[in-house]
């Protein structure tokens, strides 16, 4: 529970092999696997010892397992910076030996000694020395992999933190059924579950002290900086100053906090509302082990199957959903139903938590990103601890209460009433988070839903990418190349690099392709041909120029891009659009620009402009108008991508209005300010 909560996404298969293949790294990886899951061991079999110590007493229970929650989460909160810095002084593999074996000597000692105080006291001692011993192994896993490798050692590393937990709970029920045996024949004051949890937790700590005193690689030498000077204070204080700025920030951090809220309300109440449905530690290990194990299917499993929603949208509708399963865990009387609802909670939350994490990295620009993390990493600890310690509390206050409707007797404790509390405070946070994020308002997430199951949603989120990528579009006459060359001119004077492209013939391959698609010589081309052609070229523009541009950090211009086949060959054509932007989006495999200026012309006076006319120029007018209809549909669904500009308005009028806009992209803003300075 000391351990700092993850943020990366889990390596890919291949990755994790090969990190895996070091055989330093090796060892110690499932050195903390083991420990990891010792750790989590603990965690149940004190919460079950201090309800098993109140003997019956429901509110003596419950406050007996905050106080459990108390003690394992304030020595980070409070003394994690302090513990850091005197970690730092010491020799790390000495230092990592040393703490094992004490925390293998004071977790052995709490079944023994069997009372509250010292179950209080060895827990908090215990916990202040991981929080030396953390910092060490963090800062020795740099040293056993090459750096190309470090962050999949990393993301291993909190596989086997945060993985563990369902094999605990698994062994935590296993151990119910071993001391119920055990009680029968010995003295049940040494064989219950918390006591055979316990010693296996304390065994996990002496066999990673082995691990660790047989790996001679570990180097002497300080600790990690970014590991010891992480102020929780200060990372709060800085954090709060930038998230407050922001609204999409400031509502994803607030839906992420929501989503261990809920998470954190069934670990915090799940013993006793266990004993509320008359079920004992086995029931308590499986309920436990089901928040995880929907965590780590919503974390896996989440990404893919809404992977062509907005994650914007689906951040909010997710941590929704998991809070309403909260408020029907806590209507429910069966334990079966209980551990149902329980995995979909956590699955939900889960995909809620790793589409959260993975909206920070790509909407925090990268100069604040590492403040942004700390601050929600400190806030995330904190709030645990409210949750953890006040969830059990606000149940004892609440005690067990008895209703009948109709001759028929329901009983509901003080666990079900704060989940149920809980669970509508997550859904306001949940729906709160939808709406101030507001992605696509005037799409309903019904549409979405329906769109998704025709393969219509692929584009919405895109890749990500380094560069900026911009995209002219609109009729003809409209003054797309003009206002693209005034773009770059601009970008480079503030000391932006910058590609200007155009679609078709921005590379040898589309300069033959325009010549086919364009020149009037070619005739009349088949609608569904002329689209597939378009699509190639795009994908060949894509593949050799603006992906490598924007993967350098370059700005990419390009004068026409997917929209025009939409409008173009969908409504121009009277294709379907749909079917025309599935082509376009998996040909460019959905990257999508940064932003997308319309420039919005009346056709005949577009059509008007033009001194010669090509092939598709030469279209019929109503041709036209329902190209130009067309690019205005598509900027009304998305207003956040898309920028109309009217068109019939002054060249500097218009370069004006397009230069405040693109200043308004936060990672040009940070680049502009560089030139500055």
């Amino acid at each position: 529970m000391s351990q700092a909560l993850p943020y990366p996404s889990a390596p890919a298969q291949s990755e994790s092999r090969s990190v895996l293949a070091i055989p330093a790294f090796r060892k110690l990886w499932k050195s903390m696997a083991f420990s990891s899951f010792g750790d989590w061991l603990g965690l149940l079999a004190t919460t079950a010892l201090a309800q098993e110590l109140a003997g019956g007493n429901y509110k003596k229970a419950n406050f007996a397992i905050a106080g459990v929650f108390i003690v394992r989460l304030l020595p980070a909160v409070l003394l994690g910076p302090i513990a850091g810095v005197i970690a730092d002084r010491f020799d790390r593999r000495r230092l990592m030996i040393v703490c094992d074996i004490l925390r293998f000597g004071f977790y052995l000692s709490i079944p023994i000694v069997h009372n509250y105080i010292w179950l209080y006291t060895a827990t908090v001692i215990v916990e202040a020395i991981t929080l030396f011993w953390s910092p060490a192994k963090e800062a020795s896993v740099p040293n056993l992999v090459p750096k190309e490798k470090l962050e999949s050692a990393n993301q291993m590393t909190l596989l086997a933190s945060y993985g563990s937990a369902p094999v605990a709970a698994l062994m935590f029920a296993i151990l119910a059924g071993v001391a119920a045996t055990l009680t029968s024949i010995s003295n049940p004051r040494y064989a219950s579950t918390a006591d055979l949890a316990l010693y296996i937790d304390a065994i996990s700590f002496l066999y990673t002290a082995w691990v660790v005193f047989q790996l001679q690689t570990i180097p002497k030498g300080a600790a990690s900086k970014s590991a010891v000077n992480d102020n929780i204070g200060k990372s709060l204080i800085d954090g709060f100053k930038f998230v407050s700025q922001s609204k999409v920030i400031s509502g994803l951090i607030l839906g992420m906090l929501g989503a261990f809220f809920a998470a954190g309300a069934v670990i915090g109440l799940a013993r006793t509302f266990v004993g509320d449905l008359n079920a004992g530690d086995a029931a308590y290990g499986v309920l436990f082990g089901s928040v995880f194990t929907g965590l780590a299917l919503g974390i896996w499993l989440g990404p893919k199957i809404f992977g062509q929603f907005s994650r914007r949208r689906i951040f909010g509708i997710s941590l929704t959903i998991s809070s309403a399963f909260l408020i029907v865990l806590s209507l429910v009387s069966n334990l079966v139903l209980a551990i149902l609802m329980t995995i979909f909670l956590g699955a939900f939350a889960g995909l809620s938590w790793v589409t959260g994490f993975t909206m920070l990295g790509m909407e925090v620009e990268d100069e604040v990103r590492g403040r942004i993390f700390a601050f929600v990493q400190s806030l995330i600890r904190v709030s645990l601890v409210l949750v953890l310690a006040i969830a059990p509390v606000i149940a004892a206050s609440i005690g067990r209460h008895q209703f009948t409707i109709n001759n028929v007797h329901l009983r509901y404790s003080g666990a079900a009433f704060t989940m149920f509390g809980a669970g509508i405070i997550g859904l306001v946070v949940g729906i709160f988070s939808y709406k101030r994020m507001k992605d696509r308002p005037n799409i309903s997430f019904f549409s979405d839903i329906m769109a998704a199951f025709r393969g219509e949603l692929g584009g919405i989120t895109g890749q990500a990418h380094k560069g900026i990528f911009i995209a002219f579009e609109g009729g003809e006459g409209s003054g797309k190349s003009t206002q693209a060359q005034l773009l770059k001119e601009y970008l480079v004077s503030v000391g932006e690099t910058v590609v200007v492209t155009r679609e078709p013939g921005g590379t040898v391959l589309g300069k033959q392709l325009r010549k086919i698609l364009l020149d009037p010589k070619t005739g009349a081309i088949s609608p569904r041909a002329e689209a597939l052609l378009y699509a190639a070229d795009r994908a060949n523009h894509v593949f050799s120029l603006i992906e490598p541009a924007l993967t350098r950090g370059d700005i990419v211009i390009t004068d026409r891009y997917l929209d025009s086949s939409i409008a173009y060959q969908g409504a121009g054509r009277i294709l379907l659009p749909s079917e025309v932007a599935r082509i376009s989006r998996w040909a460019t495999e959905s990257l999508t620009p940064t932003l997308t200026f319309i420039m919005d012309l009346p056709a005949e006076i577009g059509l008007s402009r033009l001194d010669s006319v090509d092939r598709l120029e030469q279209e019929p007018l109503a041709f036209h108008e329902r190209v130009r209809r067309e690019f205005l549909n598509l900027a009304n669904v998305d207003p956040e991508r898309y920028f109309v500009v009217d068109a019939t308005q002054s060249v500097a009028a218009i370069s004006q209005q397009i230069q405040e806009r693109v200043s308004t992209i936060p990672l040009l803003k940070i680049n502009r300010e560089k030139a500055q300075k």
